[in-house]
């Protein structure tokens, strides 16, 4: 079929994006032995310039090592092409010979793969292979990378709880999601029991209120002695504005090229440690900001998350046989698997956590959601309950 393969990475880096990669060139050279497999460097800004570094060229040693390493290793771009960025990008791929086009990303990634497939009428296969710690991609059960940063979210919380019941307060972890709530709310899949942390969980999908945070707090220290609280960066008001927005004075905001707000600064958690002071004025408080800590930890490169990357890979060159398309991981209640689904199914959308995953009338998630958690992220120590 193909005799030259194009793979560009977009968006955040994660602990097992370039599994992907490899997967793909690996599977490409078994099945087309001769073919060319062209790494663009930094997304599709590298297509449309024309900067490729051949990995088909490299020997599957050195792309074995390539795949257990952290980060995008051709570099990445958060470009979103319109339509006269996506002509110069096909005509990259054009003068690159590329019969398959390979983006592995998020739903911004197989929404420009979907411009370009319509653009280039067949004579390229373009294929989205997914990524995102966010595990936000419909038509996903989970994407490549969550299982990785959730098993680092899930560590840290762990930690954070047996920290504070030796010396009791308030510990609040803010973690990444803009629009989504998954990587938060895995802070609870290692939990304890009941007792045990987070108490709390703040996630997009459900308006916050700073009366009803405060009530929370303040409720959870009455019962056990101390409170530790998960929050996505991206939770919102009832008007749908970022927290971020809503606390941090404008001049003090940051937006990205494509207007939107800063959310992984340490603003938000600034924020709500003045709400803290200022509430609750006198109990011992701490607020961190995980940033891009949990995305891409070499220390927490999940075995499972490697293995399904490096899947979502080859299966994304039998995809380019198929024509193009979205590759995405399906459970089919025993075990993941991959299926081919059309890029506008993906395109654009957000995945955003089932309603049943938070609890109806408390901040905290639900049993449902710790079944999901705990089938991708199993507990992987055995600590002791303290005594204290």
């Amino acid at each position: 079929m193909a005799e030259t393969f194009v793979i560009a990475q977009g968006g955040g880096p994660t602990a097992v994006i370039n599994q992907t990669v490899v997967g793909a060139t690996l599977e490409a050279r078994r099945k087309f032995p001769g073919c060319t497999v062209l790494g663009a460097l930094h997304g599709v800004r590298g297509v449309r310039d024309g900067r490729f570094v051949t990995l088909s060229d490299l020997k599957e040693d050195e792309l074995r090592a390539v795949a257990a390493t952290p980060s995008a290793a051709l570099g990445s771009t958060r470009d979103k092409p319109d339509a006269a960025y996506c002509e110069a990008i096909l005509k990259g791929l054009q003068q690159a010979g590329a019969d398959a086009f390979i983006y592995i990303g998020g739903n911004d990634t197989a929404g420009t793969q979907g411009i370009l497939s319509e653009a280039a009428g067949g004579r390229i296969a373009c294929v989205h292979a997914p990524k995102t710690i966010d595990n936000d991609l419909v038509e996903n059960d989970h994407t490549p990378g969550f299982i990785s940063a959730a098993e680092f979210v899930a560590g840290a919380f762990l930690s954070v709880d047996l920290d504070f019941r030796a010396l009791p307060g308030i510990y609040v972890g803010i973690v990444m999601g803009r629009h989504a709530g998954f990587l938060t709310a895995s802070a609870a899949a290692w939990s304890l029991d009941e007792d045990s942390g987070p108490h709390i969980v703040y996630v997009p999908e459900r308006a916050f209120e700073r009366v009803r945070f405060i009530e929370d707090v303040r409720g959870t220290l009455d019962r056990h002695g101390r409170c530790i609280v998960a929050m996505s960066e991206g939770v919102a008001t009832a008007d749908g504005r970022s927290l971020v927005e809503t606390l941090v004075p404008p001049e003090l905001q940051e937006r990205d090229p494509h207007g939107n707000i800063r959310l992984s600064g340490t603003a938000l958690g600034q924020a709500i440690e003045r709400i803290l002071a200022e509430d609750l004025a006198g109990t011992r408080a701490r607020v961190d900001t995980f940033g891009y800590l949990p995305r891409g930890n070499v220390a927490t490169i999940n075995e499972t998350d490697a293995r399904e990357a490096y899947e979502a890979g080859t299966f994304a060159v039998e995809a380019a046989e198929k024509g193009g398309g979205s590759v995405a991981l399906q459970f089919d209640g025993k075990k993941t698997v991959c299926g081919l689904v059309p890029l506008e199914a993906v395109a654009g959308k957000t995945r955003h956590m089932p309603a049943d995953f938070l609890h109806p009338d408390e901040n905290r998630v639900s049993d449902t959601c710790l079944d999901y958690l705990r089938r991708l992220v199993p507990r992987k120590y055995a600590v002791a309950k303290p005594f204290a």
